[in-house]
């Protein structure tokens, strides 16, 4: 950067009666041509040319800004409406959710009384099955000691009678019960 102040500083100084000779510093030589190249051009073009093509050229970037920004703008406000439409589908998915889980509550709740009263009328049932088999039980056990008890009298009796009767006693029993059998018989038939 030093060189090229250098460049423009040295060109103020020049001596007005000097030998002609060639610069040989590259750089300070390739401002100086440019900035002689651009003289040139802007007075004989009088700005024409070169104000026309960095005319167009900065017109062309300007509506390729505009155009990029229009652009963004359209697509922000699209992102804007498909954010608010994405906001709404979400309130409403959340608003459904809210219904489900309060409804898959009250199931819930409905589905745990039923199965308490379920279980307790089967509970109840069980119940009853149960008092039922003990009577029957019971039943059962009265039954088969009536029938020892009157099993055993009826030993007990035998014995007596056979110890008591003679054998034409005993005859005579036998003949009777025949006979009072024999008029069950009839009676029923």
């Amino acid at each position: 950067m030093k060189n090229v102040t250098d460049s423009f500083v040295s060109l103020g100084h020049w001596p007005s009666a000097g030998s002609f000779g060639f610069n040989t510093d590259i750089l300070s030589t390739n401002l100086i041509n440019l900035s002689v190249v651009l003289g040139v051009l802007i007075f004989f073009g009088k700005g024409v040319c070169a104000g026309c093509l960095l005319s167009d050229l900065l017109d062309n970037r300007k509506q390729r800004i505009l155009n990029t920004i229009r652009n963004s703008e359209e697509l922000r406000g699209g992102a804007i409406e498909r954010l608010e439409k994405a906001r709404a589908r979400l309130r409403k998915v959340e608003m459904e959710a809210d219904q489900f889980r309060v409804n898959g509550y009250s199931e819930i709740e409905r589905e745990k009384l039923n199965l308490i009263n379920s279980t307790s009328k089967t509970l109840e049932q069980l119940e009853n099955y149960k008092n039922d088999t003990i009577r029957f039980e019971q039943q059962r056990a009265i039954n088969q000691v009536r029938q020892r008890v009157f099993q055993q009298a009826l030993r007990g009796a035998l014995g007596t009678l056979n110890s008591c009767l003679n054998n034409e006693l005993h005859l005579r029993t036998i003949s009777a019960n025949i006979g009072m059998l024999g008029s069950m018989k009839e009676i029923t038939d």
